[in-house]
Order: structure tokens, then C-alpha cells, then sequence
């Protein structure tokens, strides 16, 4: 709600003729928000956060009309002709674009990061007018070329292009060390800017770093824009198709069917896998039920029972004389065994080749 009221108040400051903003004061509050909104840790997508961007892209579109009303610089001059004071405000399309990265608004995400370049590539061709660091500009992107055109266009990465990718990665391990040697730097002369003892000479140093650091950015920021364009007009290429095809009919379900030659042949050997139910539970277990063949349902009839018992008595009978006979057998035996023993010594059987 703060958030809100503050925006509120800053378009009526811009819409005021009483009291309008300075262009120094408008770079530097634009410039404040987007250190704030990069360094916090709250949601990128959280409602305050998102005021603020705008709030932050309202002063810096404000103070670059109000630049180019001025007419600040000219492909004509020199760095060393622009004036110190003069040289942050090169930083307005570069800010711009950090800013306009910022909005996560899925439906116009094309539209914001191609809005993000045209920033970064302005900012980068003023830089390269001036010679304030030595790099390639990007290439111009088509937007009007299809997704499919695009890929169509780029390049094979076979193993012919090895080289070409070895290059570009030492390209990217020189720019990353160079932006932690400009970063080591910005610290240390930021230290004298915000302490309000700098010089001229310190104050144009601490806006050149500036500008070489964010030149490294810009270049980063343009090549993934470049790869998420390509991701977003595909995606767009997909949903549009997807919305072309005519829904499909819904198809009835399938019954179930036997995997052989034909239907007699799968009554004789079987469908080879468990068949279909032919019964319920409660049907099989009323036949059970009938046939008396359930342990809680009826007893066997009187007749099946004097028959097993009968049969037992005859099993038993004839263990009974079976083990009789066992013993009278086994009696006879040992009766043998203790003869032999009484007329053979211990040993005798075994003295055959003992001499």
C-alpha cells in the first residue's frame, strides 16, 4: 500500500509544474531502485518489488527525454570533450534495460526482454561511439523472422566449429575476469564518491569504471535475450498449432478381447492368461453353500461318517500288528547277534593281511 501511495506521488511530481524533478536527481533515484531491487532478497515477482521497477523505468524514461531534450551527446565528440557530470547519464539505456529484465509479466515476457535489447544495444553503440571499451557490437535481431526460419538459419555446431566455440569461450573467460577487475575497482573509488571528498579526476574514473563494468553486462544480458527469444517464439509457434488442431472425439472404451486364431480355440486351450469372472463371490459361495462343502454350513452326512470311522479302526488294526511283527523280527536278531559274539573273539574278521 506504501509502495502504491509513493508511486502515486512520484507521478504526481512528474505531472506537477511546481516542482519537477532534476534530471541529476531522477538518474540517481532510478539508479538507487535498481541497486535496492537487484540486491534484495525479497520475490522478484512480489507486488512491491514490482511497483518499484516501474516506479524505477518511470524516472529513467523521464530523465532520458529530458537528456535528449538537451541534447547531451554527439557521435561527433570525443570522450574527452564530454564533461564529467555528463558522463553517468550515458548509463540511462543501460539501466533501462537492467530495469525492463526486471518485470516478470509472463504474457509480454517477448515484448519486454526485445524492449531490454534495443536498451542494451543503444547503450553498447553509444559506448563503442565514444571508444570507452573495446568490443564487437551485437547483431541487429530480425523480428520478423519466424522461429523456424531462425533455426533454420543458425549454424551447426559440428566438429568444423570447434574452433569458433573455443574462441567464444575465451572471449567469455576474459570478459568475466575483466568484470571482477572492474568490480575490485568500482569498490575502492566508490569508497572516495560516497564519502563526498572526490575530485574531478576520481568522480570521471568512478563513471568510466561504471560504464566498462556495465558494457561487460549489456553484452551478457544481449546474448541470453538472443537464446530466450528464440525459446519464446517457439513456445508461441507450439500454442498457436495447438490451437489450430481440432479437438479431438472423445473415443467410447474398448472391450475386453482374446489374444488367439478365434473363440473355439481359446474354449479348448485357454486364452494363456486368467479369464474373465464368470461368477460372483456371493454366487460361489451359495454353490458351496449347496454342497454343503463350507465348514459352517451343514455336516457331512451320517453314512460318510461311520465309513471313516471304520477305515480308521482298520488302520490302526493293521499298525498294530505291524509292529507285532517288528518286534518278534527284531528279537530274533539280536538273539543271532549275541550268539555269534559268544563263539567270536573281538576283531577276528578283521586279521586278514595283519601276518
Amino acid at each position: 500500500m506504501a509502495e502504491h501511495e509513493n508511486s502515486n506521488d512520484f507521478g504526481q511530481q512528474l505531472n506537477s509544474d511546481a516542482e519537477p524533478l532534476k534530471l541529476p536527481d531522477l538518474l540517481d533515484r532510478g539508479w538507487k531502485i535498481f541497486d535496492e531491487v537487484d540486491q534484495t532478497n525479497e520475490p522478484l515477482g512480489s507486488n512491491s518489488i514490482q511497483v518499484r521497477v516501474k516506479r524505477g523505468i518511470s524516472m529513467l524514461e523521464e530523465a532520458s527525454r529530458m537528456a535528449a531534450q538537451l541534447d547531451l551527446f554527439s557521435r561527433n565528440e570525443e570522450l574527452q570533450e564530454t564533461a564529467t557530470a555528463e558522463l553517468k547519464y550515458l548509463l540511462l539505456p543501460a539501466l533501462l534495460g537492467a530495469l525492463t529484465m526486471k518485470q516478470t509479466s509472463r504474457d509480454k515476457r517477448l515484448e519486454l526482454v526485445q524492449t531490454a535489447r534495443a536498451y542494451f544495444v543503444d547503450f553498447l553503440t553509444r559506448c563503442k561511439d565514444y571508444n570507452i571499451s573495446q568490443f564487437e557490437l551485437p547483431k541487429s535481431a530480425n523480428g520478423n523472422e519466424s522461429a523456424d526460419e531462425a533455426s533454420e538459419n543458425k549454424p551447426f555446431h559440428g566438429p568444423s566449429d570447434l574452433v569458433s566455440m573455443a574462441a567464444q569461450r575465451r572471449v567469455k573467460i576474459e570478459r568475466y575476469r575483466k568484470k571482477k577487475e572492474l568490480e575490485a575497482r568500482l569498490s575502492d573509488v566508490r569508497k572516495a564518491v560516497d564519502s563526498g571528498k572526490a575530485d574531478d579526476e576520481v568522480s570521471r574514473d568512478f563513471y568510466l569504471l561504471n560504464l566498462c563494468r556495465w558494457v561487460t553486462v549489456c553484452l551478457e544480458e544481449v546474448e541470453s535475450i538472443d537464446q530466450e527469444v528464440e525459446i519464446l517464439k517457439k513456445m508461441d509457434v507450439l500454442k498457436q498449432s495447438a490451437a489450430e488442431q481440432p479437438a479431438r472425439a472423445a473415443r467410447p472404451p474398448m472391450k475386453p478381447f482374446i489374444l488367439t486364431k478365434n473363440s473355439m480355440q481359446a474354449q479348448v486351450f485357454g486364452a494363456g492368461y486368467p479369464s474373465l469372472p464368470t461368477m460372483t463371490v456371493d454366487d460361489w459361495y451359495e454353490q458351496h453353500r449347496k454342497r454343503g462343502a463350507l465348514p459352517d454350513q451343514g455336516i457331512p452326512s451320517r453314512v460318510t461318517i461311520e465309513e471313516d470311522s471304520n477305515a480308521t479302526d482298520r488302520e490302526e488294526e493293521e499298525k498294530e500288528k505291524k509292529a507285532e511283527n517288528e518286534d518278534e523280527e527284531a528279537l530274533l536278531k539280536s538273539r543271532n547277534w549275541d550268539d555269534w559274539k559268544d563263539t567270536h573273539r573281538r576283531g577276528y574278521g578283521n586279521r586278514h593281511n595283519m601276518g
